[in-house]
C-alpha cells in the first residue's frame, strides 16, 4: 500500500510520448478464436459464405478485437506481443497492477485479411487516493490504429491502467 506518492518530472515526460508503429493482423482463425472465446454463436463471425452473404468482405472482426500484434521473437514484449523499445515508460516502483477500463471506437469495418498498424500514447498519469489501498498512479493510454492498406484510421482504443 503506496501512503506516499507523488509524480516526478521524470514521469510527466513521458506523458505525449508514442510508440514505435507495431503491426496487427486480423486473420479468419484469430476472428473465430475471439468470437467463440467470447461466446459469439454469430455465423458472420465463422463461416465467410455467411459474412460476406451479410456484406462483409470476409469474416468481421467482432466488437472490440483488433488483431492479434504480429510477435517478433527478440523485439518484442513476451507478455503483450508490442514492441519492447521505445515505449512511454514511467518508473513508478508501484507493485499492483489493475485494468481500470478500455473504450474502442471503431473506424470502418475490420475483417479477416486486414493489417493494422498500431500507435501507442501517453495521454495523462494522475495520482488518486484510494481509503482501501493507498495512493494510485492511473496512466491512460490511447492507441490508434492504421489500416495498412488504406493509410486510414481504423480504430481507436484509450484504456486506464491502475497501478497501486
Amino acid at each position: 500500500m503506496a501512503e506516499q506518492f507523488e509524480l516526478t518530472d521524470d514521469m510527466r515526460a513521458q506523458i505525449g510520448k508514442k510508440s514505435p508503429p507495431w503491426e496487427y493482423e486480423v486473420t479468419t482463425t484469430s476472428v473465430r478464436m475471439f468470437a467463440r472465446g467470447v461466446g459469439y454463436t454469430d455465423p458472420v463471425y465463422f463461416d465467410v459464405e455467411s459474412a460476406k452473404k451479410a456484406g462483409y468482405r470476409s469474416l468481421p472482426a467482432p466488437p472490440t478485437y483488433l488483431g492479434s500484434a504480429v510477435f517478433l521473437p527478440g523485439r518484442c514484449s513476451d507478455t503483450f506481443s508490442g514492441p519492447s523499445e521505445g515505449l512511454p515508460t514511467v518508473e513508478h516502483g508501484l507493485k499492483g497492477l489493475l485494468d481500470g477500463s478500455t473504450e474502442t471506437e471503431v473506424f470502418d469495418t475490420i475483417c479477416a485479411g486486414d493489417t493494422l498498424v498500431a500507435v501507442q500514447e501517453l495521454i495523462d498519469l494522475k495520482v488518486v487516493a484510494s481509503a482501501s489501498i493507498g495512493k494510485m498512479l492511473i496512466a491512460t493510454i490511447d492507441t490508434t490504429y492504421t489500416d495498412k492498406a488504406t493509410g486510414k484510421p481504423a480504430a481507436k482504443q484509450r484504456a486506464q491502467v491502475i497501478y497501486y
